[in-house]
């Protein structure tokens, strides 16, 4: 069984050690190491291993907003789950929109953690019942607004919208695949078809751009 292997960021110690203690009763999870701040976890010597980090927003030298920056510059592959005590919408949207691949309050249910992290790792993101809601209402904002720019969905064929939108539900590969009755392996050729159109380069930031945008109903 491959592990998903997962790095812990979060100025509080004990905050750290809980939340590893609990991770590490799951087989399928490896903590491969811990860091007080942004700046620690980039400069650590394993982060290529990492496949998941929980990173925390408000922390001392680097926090996490310019530590997501700062990891997309050179690295697209690590899934990146936040951390905060922060629900406003605006929030959570630009977080999505630099490159965070989920967003958990710090109160979230242990569950829902565990949960985040495996949804991230197998379809590289994760949206919690308060974000979706904040999609739908930045959805609803810009319908009522007629904020779209740029018609984009004139360059994008109907299965492409029709796999957009089931992204955008936080849908995995396969179940999109189930639901459209076609390939994963075709999935995944749309899905890479919609973000070079685009013009963005992991699903994170493709959902972001869609919800901003308006592309899904």
């Amino acid at each position: 069984m491959k592990k998903i292997r997962i790095a812990l960021v979060d100025d509080h110690k004990l905050f750290r050690e809980g939340l590893k203690s609990i991770l590490e009763q799951n087989e399928d999870f490896e903590i491969l190491f811990d860091a007080e701040n942004g700046r620690l976890f980039l400069e650590h010597p394993n982060i290529s291993k990492v496949d998941v980090v929980l990173l925390d927003i408000q922390m001392p030298e680097m926090d996490g907003i310019e530590a997501t920056k700062k990891l997309r510059e050179t690295n697209q592959d690590i899934k990146i789950i936040i951390l905060s005590m922060h629900d406003e919408d605006q929030f959570i949207l630009h977080l999505m929109e630099i490159g965070a691949n989920g967003y958990l309050l710090k109160d979230t249910d242990t569950d829902e953690v565990v949960s985040a992290i495996r949804k991230v790792s197998d379809s590289g993101i994760y949206f919690s019942d308060y974000v979706s809601r904040a999609m739908l209402r930045k959805m609803n904002k810009n319908t009522a607004a007629g904020s779209k720019v740029f018609n984009y969905k004139t360059d994008l064929s109907t299965r492409e919208l029709e796999v957009l939108k089931h992204i955008c539900e936080g849908l995995t590969t396969t179940e999109i695949g189930d639901v459209m009755c076609i390939s994963p392996r075709t999935v995944e050729g749309h899905r890479l078809r919609i973000m070079e159109k685009l013009g963005v380069n992991n699903t994170a930031k493709l959902v972001a751009f869609a919800i901003k945008n308006n592309l899904v109903d």
